[in-house]
């Protein structure tokens, strides 16, 4: 018998500082960029200029979707997911990168601690990624809050004239977790400090800066979105838009180097974008269509994921930036973990990582609905099963003939502890798929000419499986609104829990039998789609008892509780 103590798994941020880094000028060198035209920022990070971008290379490179069943409150790992196939087909030798989303500061600091992959499979440097990276969280925070400022103005210099505006819907974001700053009053201390006006913040990735930022083409197409911004109304109930106001041009200023798509590596030297970062439960949920097309221009595979399950960042993905964007992956990928659907066949969160196979079974609706989704989007699916100590031969068993029996592709990712190598299985199995059954032509969910209400209804019934669509309160009034200003050609984004497929985190697993109900909308004209907030989802979150800022510190120069 040994008396060896067994060597723990290292951090996150140990795998991250022990990793070779190589200097940014040669990943870019590598990917055919000349080191010269990118812009440094330090030594392993950098800005690409647009002038990379290949139409050409775009049409013949093979992008793969990544997204998941529904999460339970640690996730799925999604991200490590995606890092660990690109990872794996450049193992099996393949030329690919990976296009992700930046981490937000409120749920570094609130619940996770980090949003940059895990275990061998990461992009790096973490610490810089999680933290302020290149800055562009704060342009569109400072974007966000510089419209709302010269909008006071505006209110204030035409104060008691017909200029003034009789309603504002403008808010100010902040890239934290404060449920305070929800709902707030401005303008309080006497005239000369402005008019006391009711407002409030949502989170950065919730802005409509953030929202269009990602969908932009170019420098010109990110100013006329930022133009078409609807800021508030006027007193004939008339939009009134940034190019009104007439300061569509100094916003851009602002993100000018921030549209830059952001280049970095992954613990393997695997080329990485990571730019842009919406929430799928509040906004679209996807990273820039400049930076998917960037990896597209100089890899032959790219991998890019989509927030949450299916339900949202998939179905954001496929319905609003492809239709916008022209995008379309070839294979989708879902990932599930044994302990997400233990949650979902009825175990309390404490005993998910236990053997059960019989709540294993009882949660198996909810992958199978996310698989029926994407199939019904015309995606060619491939389940990708994030494996831990605690997975028994017995349950892995159960879902390889599940999958078999659903006509879907099976696969272990072991990206997390043994990087490319334990993705080469998965890596695979999704070459196959793309070289002899890759994804059919998208079959969107709704029509562009169908009505705002019908594509949430749509949405709600095809993808959800609600029974009927409820609207109330402000939502009621703003069909017809948004119908007559000319926005009923726009895509829908329903911000809704990401932890069930109703507006009720609740209702696990597969639901039926239940509504959803639209308490209000939103037009984000510049972004061109219309938010449809459903349930009592926040565009602010708060933090948790314990938040994961009472774990990060410095320690010898270097941080720890980041992961």
């Amino acid at each position: 018998m040994s008396n060896t103590t067994p060597v723990p798994f290292p951090s996150d941020i140990e795998i991250s500082r022990a990793a070779k880094l190589k200097p940014i000028s040669e990943i870019a060198k590598n990917v055919g960029i000349d080191p010269e035209d990118i812009i440094p920022y330090g030594k392993y990070k950098a800005k690409v200029p647009l002038t990379y971008l290949n139409d050409e290379k775009i049409k013949t490179s093979n992008l793969i979707l990544v997204t998941a069943i529904t999460p339970n409150k640690a996730g799925v790992g999604k991200t490590v997911t995606s890092v660990a196939l690109s990872l794996g087909l450049n193992y099996i030798g393949k030329k690919a990168a990976v296009a992700l989303r930046e981490p937000s500061l409120g749920p570094c600091f609130g619940m996770k601690g980090g949003a940059a992959g895990g275990g061998y499979s990461q992009v790096l440097p973490m610490e810089d990624i999680n933290l302020h990276f290149t800055g562009d969280f704060h342009a569109i925070t400072c974007a966000n809050n510089m419209i709302a400022a010269l909008l006071d103005n505006y209110q204030y210099q035409n104060r008691n004239t017909d200029k003034a505006l009789e309603r504002i819907v403008w808010r100010r974001v902040a890239d934290v977790n404060d449920r305070s700053l929800r709902n707030i009053v401005t303008g309080l201390g006497g005239s000369a400090n402005g008019i006391p006006t009711e407002a409030g913040f949502d989170i950065t990735p919730a802005s409509e800066i953030m929202a269009l930022f990602c969908l932009a083409t170019d420098m010109d197409d990110l100013q006329a979105r930022i133009e078409r911004i609807v800021l508030g109304f006027r007193t004939d109930k008339t939009p009134f838009t940034v190019k009104d106001l007439g300061i569509a041009e100094s916003i851009t200023v602002l993100l000018k180097d921030a549209l830059l798509p952001n280049l970095v590596q992954t613990t393997e030297q695997t080329t990485a974008f990571v730019h842009g970062g919406p929430f799928a439960n509040i906004a679209h949920g996807c990273n820039t269509v400049l930076a998917t097309k960037m990896a597209m221009s100089c890899s032959d595979y790219v991998v890019t994921e989509s927030g949450f399950g299916s339900d949202l960042g998939a179905e954001k993905f496929l319905d609003i930036k492809c239709r916008i964007s022209g995008l379309r992956p070839k294979a989708t990928i879902i990932v599930a973990t044994s302990a997400a659907l233990k949650l979902h066949g009825g175990v309390p969160a404490a005993e998910i990582s236990k053997p059960n196979l019989e709540a294993l079974i009882a949660g198996i609706p909810n992958l199978q609905r996310h698989i029926q989704n994407m199939k019904n989007f015309g995606q060619s699916v491939v389940v990708s099963f994030n494996k831990f100590k605690h997975d028994t031969d017995e349950e892995i068993n159960y879902l390889v003939d599940f999958c078999e029996k659903e006509g879907v592709v099976f696969a272990i990712n072991n990206g997390f502890t043994k990087g490319g190598e334990g993705a080469a299985d998965l890596a695979r199995k999704v070459v196959e798929m793309i070289e002899n059954n890759p994804s059919k032509d998208l079959n969107f969910t709704y029509a562009s000419e169908d009505s705002i209400k019908s594509k949430i209804e749509k949405i709600a019934t095809k993808i959800y499986r609600a029974d009927k669509v409820v609207f109330a309160g402000p939502a009621v009034t703003k069909l017809k609104q948004f119908e007559a200003n000319g926005w009923g050609q726009l895509p829908v984004c329903i911000a809704k829990t990401q932890y069930s497929f109703s507006d009720d985190e609740k209702k696990i697993c597969a639901p039926t039998g239940f509504t959803i109900n639209i308490r209000d909308l939103v037009i984000n004209a510049g972004a061109g789609f219309i938010v449809a907030v459903a349930g009592e989802i926040m565009r602010m979150p708060g933090l948790p008892k314990d938040p994961q800022a009472m774990h990060i510190k410095l320690v010898n120069g270097q941080i720890e509780g980041l992961s």
